[in-house]
C-alpha cells in the first residue's frame, strides 16, 4: 500500500519567510488536498527593515505568476543592478559587485585574466569600466536585459529593492486567495508526540490548538519549533562573521533614485543604504565587542541623507545556522534556520532555496529519513558557500586602522576559503561549484575590488599581443559607456513600465 500523503501543514510565523512559504506551497500544491494554516502575531512583528535581493527572486515571482509592474508598485520596489562597496579594501575604495559580466573572454581566456595581465604590465582602467551593469548603475540608469545573447545589453541580470512588510502583505493576499488560512495570535505551547518526538500541535493564546502533519518554522531568530521544541542545536560562526547587532531606520530620499544598494564600511562594521520608491532603508551592522549600541546608532543617524522617518529599530543576532534545518516533522525556513548577516542580500535567497528544496523532497507520512538528510546536506552546503563569500569581504582588506578591521584581516578563515583565495591570487582561477548562488563574476568583483590581484597569467592568454588586447579593451570600454548612457534613468524606467507606486 502507498504511504499516506501529508494533509495538514502549519506555518509558524509570518513575515517574508512565512508568507513566501505559504504562497509557494499554496501555488505548487494546488489541486491536492492540503490544508495550509499560518500563525502570526501582530504584537510580535517581524524583522523586516527593507530588503534588497539577488536576481533569483525574479524566478520565484515568475513561478507564482506575479505581474512584475504590479508587484513593484505594490511593494514600492526599485531595480537593483548590484551593490556598491565603499571603504572595504582601503578606506578610500569604491567598487560595485554587479549582477553581470566583466568584459568578454578573448581567445578562450576569461577577461579578468587579460585585465590582470595588463594591470601588471602597464596599469590601466578599473575592471568595472568593462561592465555594462556597473556603468549603468554609476549613471543611475536601467533597462531590461536584451534577449539576444550577442547583444551587450544581454550581459547582466537584475534584482529588486523593496519594502519587506509590503512584500509580505502582497504574498499574504496571494496565499489567502489560494486557501491559506491565517491565524492571529501567539503560540504559548508546543505538544510533542510521546513516542516519536514529532511536533503534534501548537497551542495559541486564544485557546486554539492547531495540529498538523508538517510544521514549517518561520518564527525568526527564536526558532520556536526547531530549537525551542526540538533542540536542533546551532552552529555558531561569529568567529568568522563577528558582527552581531544592527540598528535600522528609514529616511526620505534626497537625490536621484539609484539602481543599486550601498554597503559602506565603518570602524566596527558597515552601513547599508537601500533606495525604495518612497524612502531609503538604512542600517548599521556592527560588532558589539568593538562599539557600543549608542555610538553605533549615532554613527548611523549622522550619515543619513535626511531626517529619520521612524524610531530606530535595534536587532541582535548570532551568525551561523541550525545543525539540522529539517528535524523530524519540522522544517526551519528563514531566520529560524540560520542567519549570515545582511551583507550581499542573501537572506531572501536562502528562504527561496529552502522552499524549493522542501518541494523537491516533499515528504509523505512515512517520513523517510533520507529526505531530511539530503535536504540538510544541501542546505549546509549552500550556507557554507555563502558564508565563505561573506567572510571574503572582511578578510580581503588592507585596513589596519581599527581593532575590528585588524581582527577580521588577520583571523583564521575556513580552509575552503583559503583554497579559493590562493587559487585566485596565484593564477586568477575562480573556484566554483554546481551548488552555490554566487557566480564567477561575483567572486571576481570582490577579489579585484579589494585588491586580490592574480600574480601570474593564464599561459593560454600569452599568445595574444598586448596591442591587440588594448584595442579590444578600448572598444569594449567605449561600448559599455555608450550603452549605459543610452538607457533611461532608473526613475523614468519605473514610470514607463507602470511600476510606479501611487
Amino acid at each position: 500500500m502507498p504511504n499516506r500523503p501529508i494533509e495538514n501543514i502549519v506555518i509558524v510565523g509570518g513575515g517574508t519567510a512565512g508568507w513566501m512559504t505559504a504562497a509557494a506551497l499554496s501555488h505548487m500544491l494546488s489541486g491536492q488536498k492540503y490544508a495550509i494554516h499560518l500563525v502570526e502575531s501582530e504584537e510580535i512583528g517581524t524583522v523586516g527593515v527593507g530588503e534588497a535581493t539577488v536576481p533569483h527572486i525574479r524566478f520565484f515571482n515568475q513561478k507564482l505568476g506575479f505581474d512584475e509592474a504590479d508587484f513593484m508598485a505594490k511593494t514600492k520596489a526599485t531595480f537593483k543592478l548590484g551593490i556598491e562597496f565603499c571603504n572595504w579594501g582601503r578606506a578610500s575604495d569604491s567598487y560595485i559587485h554587479p549582477f553581470g559580466a566583466f568584459g568578454e573572454s578573448i581567445g578562450g581566456v576569461a577577461f579578468h585574466q587579460h585585465w590582470a595581465r595588463m594591470q601588471r604590465a602597464s596599469g590601466g582602467h578599473p575592471i568595472e569600466d568593462y561592465s555594462l551593469p556597473v556603468m549603468a548603475a554609476r549613471a543611475g540608469r536601467f533597462a531590461y536585459p536584451a534577449e539576444d545573447p550577442d547583444s551587450l545589453l544581454s550581459t547582466y541580470s537584475y534584482a529588486f529593492q523593496f519594502d519587506a512588510g509590503l512584500y509580505a502583505k502582497y504574498l499574504c493576499a496571494y496565499a489567502e486567495e489560494r486557501g491559506v488560512k491565517r491565524h492571529e495570535g501567539k503560540i504559548i505551547d508546543v505538544a510533542l508526540e510521546p513516542e516519536s518526538g514529532f511536533v503534534q500541535s501548537v497551542q495559541m493564546d486564544n485557546g486554539t490548538s492547531l495540529s498538523a502533519d508538517l510544521f514549517v518554522d518561520c518564527s525568526g531568530f527564536r526558532g520556536l519549533l526547531i530549537e525551542g521544541a526540538l533542540q536542533s542545536g546551532y552552529e555558531n560562526w561569529q568567529h568568522w562573521l563577528p558582527c552581531d547587532r544592527a540598528v535600522a531606520v528609514p529616511c526620505a530620499t534626497a537625490g536621484p533614485l539609484t539602481p543599486y544598494t550601498r554597503a559602506t564600511a565603518q570602524d566596527a562594521g558597515w552601513i547599508w543604504r537601500i533606495p525604495l520608491q518612497h524612502r531609503v532603508g538604512n542600517g548599521h551592522v556592527y560588532c558589539s565587542n568593538y562599539i557600543s549600541d549608542d555610538v553605533a546608532a549615532a554613527t548611523l543617524v549622522d550619515q543619513l541623507e535626511s531626517a529619520p522617518l521612524a524610531k530606530l529599530n535595534q536587532l541582535r543576532f548570532v551568525t551561523g545556522k541550525r545543525r539540522e534545518q529539517w528535524s523530524k516533522n519540522v522544517v526551519a525556513i528563514g531566520l529560524s534556520a540560520g542567519f549570515l548577516e545582511p551583507l550581499e542580500s542573501t537572506s531572501i535567497h536562502l528562504i527561496q532555496l529552502a522552499i524549493g528544496r522542501l518541494l523537491e523532497f516533499f515528504p509523505d507520512q512515512s517520513w523517510d529519513p533520507a529526505l531530511a538528510s539530503e535536504y540538510n546536506r544541501l542546505m549546509d552546503l549552500e550556507y557554507e558557500r555563502v558564508r565563505d563569500f561573506l567572510i571574503l569581504h572582511y578578510h580581503a582588506t588592507e585596513r589596519d586602522d581599527t581593532p575590528f578591521w585588524n581582527y577580521v584581516r588577520t583571523m583564521p578563515i575556513p580552509d575552503s576559503l583559503t583554497h579559493k583565495i590562493n587559487m585566485f591570487r596565484e593564477r586568477g582561477v575562480v573556484v566554483n561549484y554546481r551548488d552555490g548562488m554566487f557566480l564567477d563574476a561575483s567572486w571576481i568583483a570582490v577579489y579585484l575590488g579589494q585588491r586580490v590581484i592574480p600574480q601570474n597569467n593564464d599561459p593560454l592568454g600569452e599568445a595574444i599581443p598586448e596591442a591587440d588586447l588594448l584595442a579590444k579593451f578600448d572598444r569594449l570600454r567605449s561600448d559599455c559607456h555608450i550603452a549605459a548612457q543610452g538607457l533611461a534613468t532608473h526613475a523614468d524606467f519605473i514610470r514607463q513600465i507602470g511600476a510606479h507606486a501611487h
